[in-house]
């Protein structure tokens, strides 16, 4: 019995021993394990910005500026000799450089040039047909480029061909408001007319539109100084504004994110089925023609009719801007003539893909992606981007040749025949839709790196909003009187935000350049910087010689941008935002800031119908679902960072279910059956403006069917829609919130 009595005593001697080394094992495992994690965190989140500051710190300015001579040597339009050669030219450094590969990928397009032997020309006849006036064929050749061959002369790719002959009206900058202003107000039809307007405001593409529309039957464009000058700038080459024979190229399609208008939805393969040229998608009905303003002067010079409604209607050259239709006086009897002989051609451009693979998520793709061709030399467009763009490709060479690979997959771009359609990039989104909708994490734009040189500007997600506050921060500014603060310090003080005047602004994505199908069509998180001019007192549009032949290396060199710093910086942070994308182990999406957006945009768009108040209750239309949507949103995004904040980064699962919901967020605003009408353009919070490419617009659906509602001919039926759109929205937002949940 004492035997027994001393084995018992014994056993629970252990058993309490046993219990006692498991409850301490267990508490300093649940105490030390955080404290580990945090550790890990902590060194991963130094290693990750070590990096960043090394990639950074590699890029130079003096190679930006090698490589944007290199580049703008010669013309290099899509679709020649010239631009594939250069094309070769950076697929060689790509590979140089230690990428782990860089193809040529070609498609087969529609394109459109001018006649060689048919020049593209504006006169003014007299009454027994002979021309009296005629417009200049080419623009004066800048110094030092007397000798280069294929420069294309000034022309509006994929204008109708035709030679129209009519009485002439002087349409402002061709605006849907603008022919409002003329049927409306002033009753004056432009059916049968020719029509001029003035370059600036929106895209040369909804101009072309609206003329049709308004049933012109040809459409002249010119850049008035009052657009294209800046008061007391010399014009090239003494200064940078535009010279009076500088005319500005472009196409004039309305494609609406088709891509190759032959091959609307699917890629421009050899085996793919096309349209026949006359149903290409976007192509323009009517003869378009771009002139200078010299040229243009002349012409308006001689304008009969009223008086210009406004002094909005009113450039800055010594004419009255009499609206026609017709001309004046003696010249009454005169009529103005188009010749317009461009031709449509299916060729060859070429793509170079670049990759570096990822080493832990090499299935996750951050793409870095600018376009290569241009109408000239491209000293702006596209080269500073393209120069840009070799460095960083330079630099992250530069870290694999030191044995570093980053988490995910990182694709480099340098797309063809953006200058007509953004067609290479579409082409290769619409070859490789099913991976590029499951693996993409984000598209980075890397287009002109300068339009101009006061301050910062980007266009992007919200998604991304932290990140590149971040990543200004750490960038020193190149901005005079700001030597020893940073980009985002310069940025703040000169750029505001006018919603929130303690952050920089930031611009909703419109369209116009290679991030269109990544955003608009698939919902791929993207974003675009650049420098740009001072909004506040720079009233020009754009830059003043864009598209034109004297957008060259020596305007960069000379007026732009002199030490390349500006450029530097746009490298910089365009080079940071794809490592930091590429390589952080959770996603720096910020879910949170796309409900503050969405609060926003819905505030907006209800503040907007409260014009048409009594039509609001009469057609019962109601915003309270939308703004409950908006609130379900905005808690769910608020309970999925407090789960991130909370993830255990040891366990590689758990770490890729809230990547996958961080990367499939944008994805969940996509709607399969796009806009009306747009069915390209498939993203429900953000589409480019229906009245300017250019633009951005929030909930677009829901102001499309709001837009000139007081003039429709059925208000009902108007209304009905509004309430359709409103109902999508609601959906939409409902279900994105849904894809924030828990995973169970």
């Amino acid at each position: 019995m004492a035997k027994s009595r001393g084995r018992l005593y014994l056993w629970v001697c252990l058993a309490a021993a046993l219990a006692s080394f498991l409850l301490g094992f267990m508490a300093g495992w649940f105490i030390n394990k955080p404290l580990q994690e945090a550790a890990t965190s902590r060194s991963y989140h130094q290693s990750i910005q070590n990096i960043r500051r090394e990639l950074v710190s590699e890029m130079k300015a003096e190679n930006i500026k090698s490589f944007l001579r290199s580049f703008t040597k010669l013309p290099h339009l899509a679709g020649t000799e010239q631009n594939l050669l250069l094309a070769k030219k950076i697929q060689t450094q790509w590979k140089k450089f230690g990428l782990d590969s860089a193809t040529l990928v070609p498609y087969d397009v529609l394109l459109s040039y001018p006649n060689k032997t048919k020049a593209n020309y504006i006169s003014i006849v007299d009454e027994h047909g002979t021309e009296i006036f005629k417009t200049s064929y080419l623009e004066l050749t800048p110094d030092g480029y007397e000798n280069v061959t294929n420069i294309v002369p000034p022309y509006n790719a994929f204008s109708a061909q035709g030679s129209p002959e009519g009485d002439l009206i002087y349409v402002n900058y061709a605006r849907t408001e603008d022919f409002f202003k003329l049927e409306r107000d002033m009753n004056i039809n432009c059916t049968g007319k020719i029509v001029i307007a003035r370059y600036g405001k929106i895209f040369r593409g909804n101009k072309v539109k609206n003329a049709m529309l308004a049933g012109a039957i040809g459409i002249i464009l010119y850049s008035d100084p009052a657009d294209y000058a800046a008061p007391g700038v010399q014009s090239y080459p003494k200064g940078w504004n535009l010279p009076g024979t500088g005319a500005q190229r472009g196409n004039v399609l309305n494609l609406n994110g088709a891509g190759d208008p032959l091959t609307p939805g699917y890629p421009a393969k050899e085996y793919t089925f096309r349209l026949d040229f006359d149903e290409g998608v976007g192509i323009s009905k009517i003869p378009v023609h771009p002139i200078g303003y010299n040229d243009a002067e002349k012409i308006l010079r001689h304008m009969g009719g009223p008086a210009p409604p406004d002094e909005s209607w009113k450039g800055s050259l010594n004419v009255n801007y009499n609206i026609g239709p017709g001309f004046t006086g003696n010249d009454s009897f005169r009529k103005i003539r188009m010749h317009v002989h461009n031709f449509n051609k299916i060729t060859r451009i070429y793509n170079v893909i670049g990759t570096i693979r990822g080493s832990v998520e090499p299935d996750r793709y951050i793409i870095l992606g600018g376009h290569r061709d241009a109408w000239v030399f491209g000293g702006i467009d596209p080269t500073s981007g393209s120069a840009v763009l070799q460095e960083i490709v330079q630099s992250f060479g530069k870290l694999l040749s030191r044995g570093w690979r980053p988490r995910r997959t990182i694709i480099f771009a340098s797309w063809d025949a953006e200058e007509f359609g953004l067609q290479g990039s579409t082409e290769w989104a619409e070859e490789n839709v099913k991976t590029l909708q499951e693996r993409s994490v984000a598209y980075i734009n890397s287009d002109s790196s300068i339009e101009g040189n006061y301050t910062l500007r980007v266009d992007c997600t919200p998604l991304l909003y932290q990140l590149v506050y971040k990543l200004t921060k750490e960038i020193s500014s190149p901005d005079d009187g700001f030597e020893s603060q940073s980009l985002y310090e310069s940025w703040l003080k000169k750029d505001p935000s006018p919603e929130n005047k303690g952050v920089p602004r930031i611009n909703k994505l419109g369209s116009g350049s290679d991030f269109e199908a990544y955003f608009q069509r698939l919902g791929i998180a993207s974003g675009r910087v650049r420098y740009t001019k001072n909004r506040k007192t720079d009233k020009y549009s754009s830059y003043p010689v864009y598209h034109t032949i004297y957008e060259t290396f020596e305007l960069v060199e000379n007026f732009y941008d002199p030490t390349f710093k500006k450029q530097l910086s746009v490298a910089q942070l365009r080079g940071a935002l794809a490592y930091e994308l590429a390589d952080s182990e959770i996603i720096p999406f910020n879910i949170q800031d796309y409900a503050k957006a969405l609060e926003n945009y819905a505030t907006s768009i209800y503040n907007l119908s409260k014009k048409h108040d009594q039509q609001l209750r009469d057609h019962g239309v109601s915003f309270d679902s939308l703004f409950s949507a908006v609130k379900n949103f905005s808690e769910a995004a608020s309970d999925f960072h407090k789960r991130l904040t909370q993830v255990d980064l040891n366990n590689p699962i758990a770490v890729r279910i809230m990547n996958d919901q961080l990367m499939l967020l944008e994805r969940a605003f996509i709607d399969p059956l796009g806009l009306p009408g747009r069915p390209f353009y498939r993203h429900i919070i953000f589409a480019p403006s229906s009245h300017n490419k250019y633009a951005g617009e929030s909930f677009p659906g829901i102001y499309d069917a709001m837009f000139d509602i007081e003039n429709k001919a059925d208000p009902r039926s108007a209304w009905s829609e509004v309430k359709k759109h409103i109902s999508i929205a609601t959906f939409t937002i409902q279900a994105a919130a849904g894809t924030l949940t828990e995973v169970v």
